[in-house]
């Protein structure tokens, strides 16, 4: 009988070759993930330095839009109506407005560092509207003469002239240093002073400190019979009256000057001021000195604590096409008097005013700070030849 012989089938070998034959499959799916890993680079964190330097990025950016705005909003303000200046806080923005500009400076140079091209352009457009409103205090399109100079230079004061060097100040209800005033006016050469917050005792030791000597001839007036505002001139005052205005805010006196040969009528002024509970009243008070605008037969030099700057509608409104503020036309720049007693801030508003009548000149201009107030006195040479 044959034997069959059977060859055993080795299953492990053909388990084996079949693993075998997969690999190279296998390998190729590692490889093309391995080229697709290759091909989508890994992000590595930011290090605490540059997570710094990313953070400080966002916050510049974030100023400079704050900043942008804010310059935008508070320049656009002078633009608003009258009435709308006197809605609560809004005349104190505006007192401010110059101030916006370098705001808006600050905001566009953080805006280009942090690359915030709408922020850059807000911040340029503050700075153009703001620049273009207050060029005018920088140039002056009629110019004091040369004789002006002259006169005011001299070693007395020359009352007999077109030409006078005039001052304005706040005692601050009586507190400011009398000696002081007296001191400036007479090397200034002051012609008419125009005192405003004035108390029968600060009179008294303006007196003493010799005030008349250089100007003996006042009138003072008070609404309250506390607090008042005064005249004083080197040569006499004419047809003198407790108040010019009729006004709600203080008696403002007047007389009239003659100045060689040109009769001025010189009001000293002290209106509302704009804070808490008298906005309507502050607007109020400078729309009295706008009715003055009718008295067409009168020359008119207005000089006192207006409480308002050029950037308030109702200030430029009082002014109207007839006055002039003397600051602003005789080109010397800006003339900030107030604050004066606020630790580290500066004075930031020109509230005090020489406001001259159509056909008159000025310049000169300066403000000069004396002890005792918060207000700065301000000098100005005028010219009332038409």
């Amino acid at each position: 009988m044959s034997r069959t012989r059977s060859i055993p089938t080795n299953k492990s070998a053909s388990s084996r070759s079949r693993s075998a034959g997969a690999r190279p499959s296998s390998n190729k799916s590692q490889s093309q993930a391995g080229s697709r890993s290759q091909s989508r680079p890994r992000t590595k964190p930011y290090t605490k330095e540059q997570l710094h330097h990313h953070n400080s990025h966002r916050f510049l950016g974030f100023l400079a839009a704050l900043f942008a705005i804010v310059a935008m909003l508070c320049t656009a303000a002078r633009a608003l109506p009258a009435d709308l200046q006197a809605l609560p806080y809004v005349p104190v923005a505006i007192a401010a407005t110059p101030w916006f500009a370098l705001l808006g400076l600050i905001a566009m140079l953080m805006a280009i560092m942090s690359r915030k091209v709408l922020a850059a352009l807000i911040a340029v457009a503050a700075v153009v509207i703001n620049g273009y409103w207050q060029y005018p205090f920088f140039h002056s399109p009629d110019p004091l003469p040369q004789a002006a100079y002259n006169a005011v230079a001299a070693s007395e004061a020359n009352t007999a002239d077109a030409f006078a060097r005039v001052m304005t100040f706040n005692v601050y209800k009586g507190q400011a240093d009398a000696q002081t005033i007296v001191d400036t006016v007479r090397d200034q050469r002051v012609e008419v002073l125009a005192l405003q917050e004035t108390t029968d005792d600060f009179v008294q030791r303006l007196k003493e400190a010799g005030i008349e000597r250089y100007l003996p001839y006042s009138n003072v007036s008070s609404s309250d019979g506390v607090y008042g505002n005064g005249l004083w001139s080197a040569t006499p005052l004419s047809q003198p009256v407790d108040d010019e205005v009729n006004s709600s805010a203080s008696f403002m006196p007047a007389g009239t000057v003659d100045m060689g040969g040109n009769q001025i009528r010189f009001v000293s002024v002290h209106t509302t001021a704009p804070v808490p509970g008298y906005w309507r009243q502050w607007k109020r008070s400078i729309d009295e000195l706008g009715l003055m605008r009718g008295h067409t037969d009168t020359r008119y030099v207005f000089m006192g604590d207006f409480n308002a700057t050029y950037d308030h509608a109702p200030f430029r409104e009082f002014l109207g096409s007839r006055f002039l503020d003397a600051t602003r036309i005789s080109g010397h720049g800006f003339t900030f008097s107030w604050p004066t007693n606020r630790p580290g801030l500066p004075m930031f508003a020109g509230i005090d005013h020489v406001v001259l009548d159509q056909g008159m000149r000025a310049g000169q201009c300066k403000t000069v700070r004396i002890t005792g107030s918060d207000h700065a006195a301000l000098l100005v040479t005028i010219d009332v030849m038409q």
